[in-house]
């Protein structure tokens, strides 16, 4: 896995990023000018979030043979009207009636080993800066 991704711009409001052989594709909302075909960035930030969560819960129902039908996570959030940054991110992880309730507080502590909610608890130094390349 590499430590480096490249950011383009392939038209109108689009910025894709290159990583690891995969397209990353990003575009704005036709409000803001884009044609909407493709997630906003900080919808790819969002949904970082919650599946990040996820890949931790499914590996906890996956290591304890625990079904995980059914198991599914929803990601609510709400921001200042001021500032429109976000002062809340919640994550419900809902089960089925029959998933074992002994299970359910583990499920959270395993959600909240999330690396994407870690990062933003102690969140990296950014350090950016324009570099002639031609």
């Amino acid at each position: 896995m590499s430590s480096q991704m490249t950011i383009h711009f392939p038209g109108n409001k689009r910025v894709n990023a290159t990583y690891d052989g995969f397209e990353i594709e990003t575009d704005q909302e036709v409000d803001s000018g884009g044609e909407g075909s493709a997630p906003e960035p900080f919808d790819l930030f969002l949904a970082s979030i919650a599946t990040c969560a996820g890949i931790y819960v499914l590996s906890f129902c996956q290591r304890r043979k625990i079904p995980h039908e059914g198991v599914r996570l929803v990601q609510s959030w709400e921001r200042d009207e001021k500032t429109r940054r976000l002062t809340t991110i919640r994550i419900a992880i809902e089960v089925p009636s029959d998933f074992p309730e002994k299970y359910h507080a583990p499920l959270i502590r395993a959600a909240n080993q999330c690396a994407v909610k870690k990062t933003m608890e102690s969140p990296p130094v950014f350090d950016v800066k324009t570099v002639v390349s031609f």
